[in-house]
């Protein structure tokens, strides 16, 4: 009795949760015929068919059906495309593994996962076939776990069904009524902690006539981690829920962790390819603005959506939504996939990278064709010092009025006039103990960038300098002779072949393209 009582609770609660199908709205009644106007059609027109909505697939039994196993893989890898033109009896065995994993380099984290990844693996049927699903929950684990598929018909998606104690499994079956690309993820409470912690993936349904043939497919999925320390805070992090609750994450991220799909785990593509992504959005709170720089959506199917649109730069998804993208690559380069809410990109670890390689085409793409100093009408001052008498010759004198004349049109952007940078972003130049603890650095820094994490004045940067390899020998010297030689800085001027001889000694690096 109490089983039965608590049964019916349950399925109350995903009722009030919205997790049944609403029935199909009613058709609004006809007016009588005196009321309607006459109809003029031409002779040759036959009556148009009234759309079948919703559709109706053929009945089908189970045990007649052909059984396959769902091929499970590790992400961003997609299970190929169904090969087949009738419904099949799918069987697919996930197993709940609580285990801990990299988070960022030198950040680990206790996840609790279906099949041992973040996002776990993505299942492909097609429309119409009957799923078998089979949910595992390792014995080593704490929690009791259960499954929410967002392409099922039927209370909870699944998860009334598959509330599944450590060391148990369950079992329950679907007819996959609906062709698009849906979020599975776990429901048992507290369910944003589940999903916090990285349980959730892809389902795909195909519709019965496929999808357009691509040449390469992948799959990604962005989501949040709420952690205790801050974005590549060292040593294993836990959960922290005033975060979570105040939807503040520490990470925003692909697949399940930074830089997951970057350097040697970017995506890859050749010229001429089309690719396809489909991208999902785990949450548990925010809202995707998904783009690739460098690339246009030649197709997007919102929200896995029958329907394609055309043309797209950036495409929303919602937490617990998913979507698909296809494009063709036209040029080679490394085409950054970002959150377009882009200091998650930069700051959070949105971020990720596909590397295409292959013959350029000069005309949709040149590359760079100028690279020259522009002053702008903001450096009328740096002009005015430029153009003194004494700024003409090779004396100390000259080569410090001309080191202002550049430290205003290029440095005081981000170090301001002043030279004291600005708090927590941008470090002092004025007194640093950073610029004058290394002349050779100093220059490096200039032509080359820098990046990471830096101490100046007992204060500390993470931040990112853009290489300023285009300004001449002369105009970085005469820069670095200023600003040693200002703002309570002392130093021994800085010669244009000392610039020279760093910048030889600097490999140049390949051009990947954009960014």
């Amino acid at each position: 009795m109490q089983r039965s009582t608590l049964a019916a609770s349950v399925t109350l609660i995903f009722t009030l949760l919205g997790c049944n199908n609403p029935p199909p709205p009613t058709a609004p009644s006809a007016p009588p015929p005196e009321a309607r106007p006459a109809e003029v059609k031409p002779a040759e027109e036959a009556p148009k068919e009234a759309p079948s909505w919703p559709k109706t697939l053929a009945p089908i039994d189970p045990a007649t059906l052909s059984v396959e196993n769902a091929a499970l893989l590790a992400p961003p890898a997609a299970p190929p495309p169904i090969n087949r033109d009738t419904p099949a009896k799918v069987v697919v065995k996930m197993e709940v593994l609580e285990k801990e994993m990299t988070l960022a380099d030198g950040v680990t984290y206790t996840f609790w996962t279906f099949g041992g990844t973040v996002p776990g693996p993505m299942v492909r049927v097609r429309e119409g076939d009957f799923v078998e699903f089979h949910l595992m929950n390792h014995p080593n684990n704490t929690m009791p776990h259960n499954i929410d598929l967002h392409a099922v018909t039927g209370p909870g998606g699944g998860a009334t069904s598959t509330f599944t104690a450590p060391g148990h499994q369950t079992q329950f079956s679907f007819r996959a009524l609906n062709p698009g690309v849906y979020v599975y993820h776990c429901a048992t409470a507290p369910v944003g902690m589940h999903f916090a912690n990285g349980m959730y993936g892809l389902i795909v349904v195909e519709p019965e006539g496929g999808f357009p043939k691509v040449d390469r497919e992948y799959y990604v999925v962005q989501s949040e981690f709420y952690t205790q320390g801050d974005f590549r805070e060292p040593g294993l992090q836990p959960f922290a829920m005033d975060r979570a609750i105040k939807e503040d994450p520490a990470y925003v991220v692909f697949n399940g962790r930074d830089e997951a799909l970057t350097g040697d785990r970017a995506l890859k593509a050749k010229v001429g390819e089309t690719v396809r992504l489909f991208v999902g959005n785990g949450g548990p709170n925010l809202v995707s603005s998904f783009h690739v720089i460098g690339e246009i959506f030649d197709r997007v199917y919102k929200e896995g959506a029958t329907e394609a649109s055309a043309n797209v730069q950036t495409t929303l998804i919602p937490a617990g939504g998913a979507t698909i993208v296809d494009f063709k690559m036209d040029v080679p380069g490394t085409f950054i996939l970002v959150d377009h809410a882009i200091f998650r990109a930069f700051n959070k670890g949105a971020l990720g990278m596909l590397k295409a390689d292959g013959p350029e085409d000069k005309i949709i793409y040149s590359g760079q064709e100028v690279d020259e100093v522009y002053l702008g009408e903001k450096t009328d001052e740096g002009v005015a010092l430029r153009e003194q008498p004494s700024a003409q010759g090779d004396s100390i004198e000259a080569r410090m009025l001309r080191g202002q004349a550049t430290f205003l049109g290029t440095c005081s952007a981000c170090h301001q006039k002043d030279a004291t940078g600005l708090a927590g972003i941008f470090p002092p130049l004025a007194s640093s103990d950073y610029l004058m603890a290394d002349k050779e650095r100093s220059i490096r820094v200039v032509l080359e960038g820098l990046a990471g994490p830096i101490e100046v004045n007992g204060v500390k940067y993470n931040g990112t300098m853009p290489g300023l390899a285009n300004m001449t020998d002369h105009e970085i010297a005469d820069a670095l002779t200023f600003v040693r030689n200002s703002f309570g800085n002392k130093g021994d001027p800085i010669a244009a072949t000392e610039v020279g001889a760093v910048r030889a000694s600097i490999q140049k690096p390949a051009n990947l393209g954009h960014p």
